[in-house]
């Protein structure tokens, strides 16, 4: 398992457009991936879990995933929690 702490940089959080591109990336992955908020934790690959978290920029998340793809899969997510692409 990886796991990765991360303070969010995109201007207006991870609302509505970049919790579904975070979403749409995350399916692409076959590792089990979850994103933590305080003390809620999500499947990343649910937009409605995702969106549940209100991640705002400058908040910290951490971000987990378990299988063949891991270190990958956190790479790319990481990237897109902090630049949007």
């Amino acid at each position: 398992m990886t796991e990765k702490k991360i303070v969010i940089q995109l201007p207006h959080g991870l609302h509505a457009r970049p919790a579904a591109q975070f979403v749409q990336k995350a399916s692409s992955f076959a590792s089990e991936i979850n994103l933590q908020k305080g003390a809620k934790t999500v499947n990343a690959k649910s937009i409605m879990g995702v969106m549940s978290l209100a991640a705002a920029n400058g908040e910290e998340v951490t971000l987990t995933a378990d299988g063949s793809d891991e270190k990958e899969a956190i790479e790319a997510l990481t990237a897109l929690l902090i630049s949007g692409e």
